[in-house]
């Protein structure tokens, strides 16, 4: 039998605790999800992750794990004794049983070894990471999520199905946020509840909008003739496109507020949306472009420069 190292996959300590373990699994869990995850070898590095903390997050199955020691990885290595007992396998040969399936195994028995085919056993909670933007978190919107579901076929067999769910998106939500569906995981056992399903919102990058809490930030980049003299502009929101007033003399970087344009909060209140302008200048002139800057140059008492 070869040996794995759970704690090593989820890289945690050996005396982590569950709260540990969990954090572990999760922020694992999302970044190798093959949803999500760019990585060539993710989808399998995500059913290690999954394997690994079925075990660890159990106290029984930790328990009996702890007990088997520190081996190597892939390391060939026999169980005691007990576990032949406990598992009914006195006549059995392990070679090539897999370490998961004796823990899978353990989850049916009570201790003793006396089977528990009757006893109500609560289904597995699943997870999946779901892309959202800015624009379906602002307006709350209901989206379809699809998730490849492990069933028993009816000859008991397992096998893997696609399916689909649709959720509501709170306007408080923020990336990495876990929206709960209840009973939606894998099926009980002997009557026991079925597991749930948890939705891992991942935020998309934006064009436009960057978020820091609840408040937007987009760059406005103005004219020098516009942030002299003042002018109207369109600045686009999440909720359709504003006009936005700029004061003569206005700066670069400077940044324009713009009330309760952001994200929903969960106190009930709503963030801004920023305009941070940035003076931007022409790259080619025309010749009566070039002209009338040359006058200005002439005329013109301002001196940036003053100051050295």
């Amino acid at each position: 039998m070869k040996f794995k190292d759970y704690y090593q996959t989820l890289g945690v300590e050996r005396t982590a605790t569950d709260k540990e373990i969990k954090q572990a699994y999760r922020k694992l869990a999302h970044q190798y999800h093959p949803d999500v995850s760019k990585d060539p070898k993710g989808e399998e590095k995500f059913k290690d992750i999954a394997e690994a903390y079925a075990t660890l997050k159990d106290p029984e199955k930790r328990d009996a794990y702890d007990r088997l020691g520190k081996h190597s990885i892939n390391e060939d290595f026999t169980p005691p004794p007990d576990w032949r007992r406990n598992f009914h396998t006195e006549d059995a040969d392990l070679e090539g049983v897999d370490l998961s399936d004796l823990f899978a195994a353990f989850g049916r028995t009570r201790r003793g070894g006396r089977a528990r085919e009757d006893y109500p056993m609560a289904g597995q909670d699943y997870e999946i990471a779901s892309p959202v933007t800015l624009e379906q978190i602002s307006r709350g919107e209901h989206i379809e999520v699809r998730a490849e579901m492990p069933e028993l076929d009816r000859k008991g067999q397992p096998h893997r199905v696609t399916r689909t769910f649709h959720i509501t998106i709170p306007k408080t939500a923020a990336d990495g946020q876990r929206l709960r569906l209840g009973g939606k995981g894998g099926a009980g056992a002997n009557g026991g509840k079925p597991g749930d399903l948890y939705v891992a919102l991942a935020l998309q990058t934006h064009r436009l909008f960057k978020l820091n809490g609840r408040d937007l930030f987009i760059d406005l980049p103005l004219a020098p003739w516009e942030a002299v003299l003042g002018t109207s502009v369109t600045v686009p929101t999440l909720g359709g496109a504003v006009e936005l007033k700029i004061k003569p003399g206005t700066t670069s970087g400077q940044k324009l507020r713009l009330s309760n344009l952001g994200l929903a909060s969960t106190d009930g209140s709503t963030g801004a949306l920023y305009a941070v302008v940035d003076i931007v200048v022409p790259k080619l002139v025309t010749a009566r472009e070039q002209e009338l800057l040359e006058q200005l140059a002439k005329v013109s008492s301002f001196k940036p420069r003053e100051h050295f």
